[in-house]
């Protein structure tokens, strides 16, 4: 579950992560009243308003600006407030932004010249361990830094029975290039971090910039938070974070009515059984010339409800021009699954518009597919893989 920046800045804090601190605002009123009680609390002059939405790369967007006035935090909030951010991590139309973060200055002067570095926390899922990432070239886009200079990105694994270690942390710091109070104040950063990074059950920290400021300082400027769907049992507060505004309108139905389904990009919509066939299926799809619509697995229990409530959120998707399902019977029986099909087709009408494939294999698949054959439906029956995506070939062409 991915939260907002200022969520993120909330969860780094409630574990001693230094931030750069800041209000959230919902209109430009909002906003001018925030930045009034920064600068009565922090001494902040300027002021940052940071567009809130689930995307990296806002201020390329025109979603991060400075403002040095108050009648600046008017009128950057007022554009920024219902604008549609158009950045690298969105589609062309963009996200529409709801409220922004009014934070306070923190590149002021002073005896150093403020540095940026990158930093994140992640699994490594080729060694099952934790790990931190970083690198001196913080606020740069880190694809762009591993690809050009990949000599400045460092990584430091740890071991899940010890924990991140004091050495390992006072090495990151090192790397970094730190002395004195910075070294220090890095060395706390990291260890908190982490903690943070375990204790909150989340799947990706990512710091960018983690900020050295003029009086050195270590802090977090931003924050991208992954949290883990699966602990937030754990964490009922974190779990109320969720904005379903950011998220795709048709995957938060399927949420709703306990389907695991993720939308794409192509033309087929599947619906299976499985997250592994699931997987298989999309690479029958793409072998047969189409392109997947979407992952949709329906789980064990596919019954003529749940059939029905998969075929309308495939069909919420215009570009779907066929539909392959693919279920094996192991726990659920295919003629269960074949009558929930055929009365899905028929409760729907004229809404089911495309040609529907339909594989079976397992308990009861021969007269799953007598079910299918005798509907009189604009179905097709199909038994074996390749067979199933010839008929995928067919009805695209």
């Amino acid at each position: 579950m991915n939260i907002h920046e200022y969520q993120g800045k909330e969860i780094l804090n409630s574990f001693g992560v230094r931030i750069q601190r800041g209000t959230v605002a919902r209109n430009a009123k909002e906003a001018v009243d925030a930045a009034k009680e920064l600068t009565e609390k922090t001494g902040t002059g300027w002021h940052v308003i940071k567009a809130q939405v689930h995307a990296g790369g806002r201020g390329k967007g025109g979603g991060v600006k400075l403002a040095k006035n108050l009648k600046e935090v008017e009128e950057i909030a007022g554009e920024i407030i219902g604008m549609n951010l158009v950045t690298p991590q969105t589609s062309a139309e963009g996200k529409k932004v709801h409220q922004v973060l009014v934070a306070e200055d923190v590149y002021y002067p002073g005896d150093n010249e403020p540095e940026e570095y990158y930093m994140s926390v992640l699994l490594n899922r080729a060694t099952g361990r934790n790990m931190i990432m970083y690198s001196t070239e913080g606020g740069m886009d880190i694809e762009t830094v591993a690809e050009e200079t990949p000599d400045l990105i460092f990584t430091e694994e740890i071991d899940p029975a010890t924990g991140l270690l004091g050495f390992q942390a006072r090495r990151i710091a090192f790397n970094l290039g730190l002395s004195g109070k910075g070294f220090k104040e890095m060395t706390k950063f990291v260890m908190s971090l982490y903690e943070a990074f375990e204790k909150s059950d989340s799947s990706l920290f990512e710091i960018n910039p983690v900020l050295k400021t003029s009086d050195d300082l270590i802090m977090a400027v931003d924050a991208k938070v992954t949290l883990d769907d699966n602990a937030l049992f754990r964490h009922k507060d974190y779990a109320e974070m969720r904005d379903v505004r950011e998220e795709n309108p048709t995957e938060v139905e399927a949420r709703e009515v306990g389907l695991n389904y993720v939308d794409l990009d192509g033309n087929v919509g599947c619906m299976v059984n499985g997250a592994g066939l699931a997987m298989a299926t999309m690479d029958l799809i793409k072998q047969a010339g189409g392109e997947p619509a979407n992952f949709l697995d329906v789980g064990g229990t596919a019954d003529a409800k749940r059939v029905e409530e998969a075929f309308r959120l495939i069909l919420k998707d215009d570009k779907v021009e066929a539909i392959l399902v693919n279920i094996f019977g192991g726990i659920v029986r295919c003629d269960r699954v074949a009558q929930g099909i055929v009365d899905a087709s028929k409760n729907m009408g004229d809404a089911m518009n495309v040609p529907i494939i339909v594989r079976l294999q397992g308990t009861n698949a021969d007269i799953a597919k007598e079910l299918i054959d005798n509907s009189g439906l604009k179905v097709y029956s199909a038994v074996q893989f390749q067979e199933a995506a010839d008929k995928v070939q067919e009805v695209l062409s």
